[in-house]
């Protein structure tokens, strides 16, 4: 589904360039539930907005779904995000004056859906993350958890083939990060779509099913659930 190919990301920061990604080169299946890990500064969230088309690598390929992402200009980076990545921040990003309902049907208003059309999917992804009879709240009335699980709905209900979740569970305390994790790990099965997560949290690492360790914008370790080198 996604190939990295020697990507490089380098920032000029005052008279010196700084070299956020290092030859990275990697392959991701369909369906995947992965993580990148690493402390901060490694390169992770780079990764994750170089694939999610927010930026562009200095040097190298990004090959999501057979596009290679360079041949793609502002729009169509656009609209390919609109259409087959979702998103989950840190901060929930949610919009403020709207509520759950209407966080959840925004993306598909963005693609030019009528709300007539897809009221019960935008309902039934509601009621899939436990926020059932919560629709009408505002996310000034909602836990910093119940605020994730929006977030959560609104980047699934598009069908994404693609989720990247930038440390989700920064905020949360235990049991909520649990109730998160374990919510994306049996959503991540009964969608398809792959998550991609960067994190430096324990409890994430236990739930995915492949670990890639960066530092200092290289990958130096990549192993699946069983603990063997993934072959790159």
């Amino acid at each position: 589904m996604l190939e990295l190919k020697h990507v490089e990301k380098v920032y000029r920061v005052g008279a010196e360039d700084f070299h956020a990604l290092r030859d990275v080169s990697l392959k991701i299946e369909s369906g995947a539930f992965m993580a990148f890990i690493g402390p901060s500064g490694s390169g992770k969230t780079t990764l994750l907005n170089l694939v999610g088309g927010l930026d562009r690598p200095t040097e190298g390929e990004i090959i999501l779904e057979g596009r290679n992402l360079a041949d793609l200009n502002k729009d169509q980076l656009a609209e390919l995000r609109r259409k087959k990545i979702g998103f989950i921040f840190q901060f929930h990003n949610l919009l403020p004056v709207y509520n759950v309902y209407e966080n959840v049907l925004f993306p598909l208003l963005l693609n030019d859906e009528k709300e007539s059309a897809v009221r019960d999917s935008v309902m039934n992804i509601i009621e899939r993350v436990g926020l059932g009879g919560l629709e009408k709240k505002k996310p000034t009335e909602l836990s910093g958890g119940q605020c994730q699980r929006v977030a959560i709905a609104r980047a699934l209900v598009k069908k994404p083939s693609l989720v990247l979740a930038d440390e989700p569970t920064a905020n949360l305390d235990a049991e909520n990060s649990r109730a998160i994790l374990e919510l994306t790990s049996e959503l991540n099965r009964e969608f398809g779509c792959a998550f991609l997560f960067s994190t430096h949290d324990d409890k994430l690492i236990q739930y995915v099913n492949r670990k890639i360790k960066l530092d200092d914008g290289r990958v130096i370790s990549d192993v699946n659930g069983s603990s063997e080198e993934v072959e790159r």
